[in-house]
């Protein structure tokens, strides 16, 4: 065995086959933005053994709460919202055809089997697509938003109308997750997910090991992230935090078609990926990397330029400005419905999570000159 194996540290699992079991449930229910009322029931009833209180906003983001009496607000996010498709326009002849509902991919859409969420229940449909042998000419037709087409098996408007379908009718696909080569957890809206998972993990891991936390810890999982950071903007005026530590996917840029030069150096199973950006409150990020090096859990590092582009954003320039930073999992085919994650990575975002807050003292000064 070479030296270099022998000085890589083993890797030490935090997710139980319990946990695992949530996951697979939490993932595979549909969740999509501004309808996340059942995925966010479903956490909360997760995350109760673990919370003192739990609260739902008006818009539907999640809270768990532990030493709700406590001053000093320290805040875990993630958020619950997947991307989906709105029912826009149905043709007389009973095709339908959509809208995004934050940033759905129009080029993955052709072939792909989905359920139309009605108040009659779920209806099933797929995204239609002209045969090879019919497509022809010296330029081929793209999938475009414009031409991308749902086909529930009925004939007219009124068939389709009699299944309880209208416009503005939410529409996901039915992919469910799986577990690939024992290495990677895949499936759909893992962005994000796997986040409120990550953070609810956390909250179980404080509960078993009898921490007793100096401050008050509220485990958020925001909705309508995916359309504009709306419910963490709301949350964060409403619990007005000291600190918040945000959690949310990167991407995997090891993968084909993606510039390392534009797109930064980071590989699913090399750890969290921690940010830079102006968001990014310094003495903050200082302590996660501390954190990680004391104890040796591997981590990446990412820069964004002007903004995040996630959750952090909302948090850091709310209420005066609260000293937020982000930690990032990393993840490959974002927004597809084979996103995939690394189990290692998984157990070492909570680890970082946890072991961050451990290290928060009450009443914690984050500013630059003391």
């Amino acid at each position: 065995m070479s030296k270099k194996k022998e000085d890589k540290q083993k890797h030490v699992a935090v997710v139980t086959k319990k946990s695992l079991q949530f996951f697979e449930k939490y993932i595979n229910n549909p969740s999509p933005t501004g309808f996340e009322y059942p995925g966010q029931k479903l956490w909360l009833d997760y995350l109760k053994p673990y919370i003192d209180e739990s609260f739902i906003d008006n818009y539907g983001t999640a809270v768990g709460v532990i030493n709700p009496k406590a001053d000093f607000k320290v805040v875990i996010e993630a958020h619950a919202d997947e991307i989906s498709w709105f029912v826009n326009y149905i043709t007389s002849d009973g095709l339908i055809y959509v809208i995004r509902n934050g940033g759905s991919d129009h080029q993955i859409a052709p072939s792909k089997r989905v359920n139309i969420h009605t108040d009659k229940g779920m209806v099933k449909a797929v995204f239609g697509w002209p045969a090879i042998h019919t497509r022809s000419g010296e330029k081929e037709e793209a999938p475009l938003l414009k031409n991308i087409f749902l086909d529930c098996g009925c004939t007219s408007k009124e068939e389709v109308e009699k299944l309880g379908i209208h416009v503005g009718c939410v529409i996901t696909y039915e992919d469910e997750f799986m577990v690939l080569n024992d290495r990677y957890y895949v499936g759909r809206a893992l962005d994000n997910r796997a986040g409120g998972f990550m953070i609810a993990e956390v909250a179980r891991l404080l509960q078993e090991n009898k921490v007793k936390l100096p401050f008050g810890l509220y485990i958020v999982n925001s909705v309508q992230e995916e359309i504009g950071l709306r419910g963490a903007e709301m949350i964060a005026h409403r619990i007005k935090p000291n600190v918040a530590i945000i959690t949310d996917v990167t991407h995997d840029t090891s993968t084909p078609m993606i510039s390392k030069i534009t797109q930064g150096d980071l590989s699913c199973g090399k750890g969290p990926v921690v940010s830079y950006a102006p968001a990014v409150q310094t003495n903050l990020n200082k302590l996660l990397i501390e954190t990680a090096e004391k104890n040796s859990i591997p981590f990446q590092r990412q820069a964004s330029s002007r903004s995040t582009g996630t959750d952090t954003d909302a948090f850091a320039y709310s209420n005066g400005g609260v000293p937020s930073a982000l930690i990032s999992l990393p993840l490959r085919y974002m927004h597809t419905t084979v996103e995939m994650i690394h189990k290692e990575d998984v157990d070492n975002v909570i680890s970082l999570i946890y072991h961050s807050l451990l290290n928060i003292k009450k009443d914690h000064d984050f500013t630059y000159s003391k």
